[in-house]
């Protein structure tokens, strides 16, 4: 017993030795070097010179790192949730639909999901032009004239948290008809039977199962949205740029413009801290919620 037990434990180390020493070399070491960047005044890349907490206090006292966080968090109120019941409310009205309609509702869903951000971006550009966008038409409904909505620090955030619904929802919409179609129809039957409501129907049946799901796209979106720049770069260029700031093109800027390795190495691991916290802050609330 002893010697299969040896023999057993011998053979995992040896299956997991290749992931474990690619895992070290590429994550953790990295990260570790990032840690001791921190506390330096460092270039991106060469040796820089020991300031212990300099770049933390520096951080907290920067202005610009206060209104990228603010933006960041404005646009994650504005995509999370929001995205998330849009998800759910197409894939309950695709679900109803047979055939190679339902596949091709789905696929059109689907389809910005694939797109590249250099697209989306054309796309959008063209939309919302303000000469000949046909989007025009309805920011002019909504403002009484057309608007610069790139331009404009007021339409910015909230025009980037729609396109990026429009481009990231497909992935939820699969993930939401999937919970759907796992759902047994005899519980429908039965509700149907009892003589349920529509509304009693989701808010008892549908919902609570798709829960988990509802979690699972929660946290994904999360996580997703609090680390935004490739849209928000983009569309920034050539406007207010400092006001629309979010917190990943404020480390792209200090690192790769400004060659401040360490203070941008710093922002990093803040926004490290922030995804890690708030993802398993909401994932344990959405989970005891849902046990209840």
């Amino acid at each position: 017993m002893l010697r299969n037990r040896r023999t057993e434990i011998t053979t995992a180390l040896i299956l997991i030795a290749p992931f474990l020493a690619v895992y070290l070399w590429l994550f953790i070491w990295p990260t570790i070097q990032m840690i001791e960047m921190t506390f330096q005044k460092a270039p991106l890349i060469g040796q820089g010179k020991w300031i212990s907490f300099g770049n933390y206090v520096r951080m907290f006292k920067d202005a610009t790192f206060l209104i990228a966080v603010k933006n960041t968090a404005y646009f994650v109120l504005l995509s999370v949730v929001p995205g998330t019941v849009v998800a759910l409310t197409i894939a309950m009205m695709v679900s109803r639909l047979k055939g190679r309609l339902q596949s091709l509702i789905l696929a059109a869903f689907f389809l910005p999901y694939v797109l590249p951000v250099t697209v989306v971006y054309v796309i959008w550009d063209w939309m919302t032009n303000v000469q000949f966008g046909m989007a025009q038409g309805l920011i002019t409904l909504i403002a009484g004239e057309p608007v610069n909505i790139w331009r404009t620090v007021d339409w910015f955030m909230p025009a980037v948290a729609v396109l990026t619904i429009w481009w990231t929802n497909g992935f939820s919409i699969l993930l939401f008809l999937a919970g759907l179609r796992n759902i047994p129809t005899e519980l429908y039957e039965a509700a149907q039977l009892d003589g349920a409501t529509r509304r009693q129907i989701f808010l008892r049946i549908t919902f609570p199962l798709l829960w988990p799901i509802t979690v699972l796209c929660l946290t994904i979106q999360l996580i997703l949205q609090l680390k935004i720049f490739d849209q928000v770069y983009l569309f920034a260029q050539g406007g207010q740029t400092r006001a629309t700031m979010v917190l990943v093109q404020y480390i792209f800027e200090q690192a790769f413009q400004k060659n401040n390795g360490g203070y941008s190495a710093t922002l990093a691991l803040a926004l490290f801290v922030i995804v890690l916290v708030f993802s398993l802050f909401q994932f344990q609330i959405l989970r005891v919620r849902g046990q209840r």
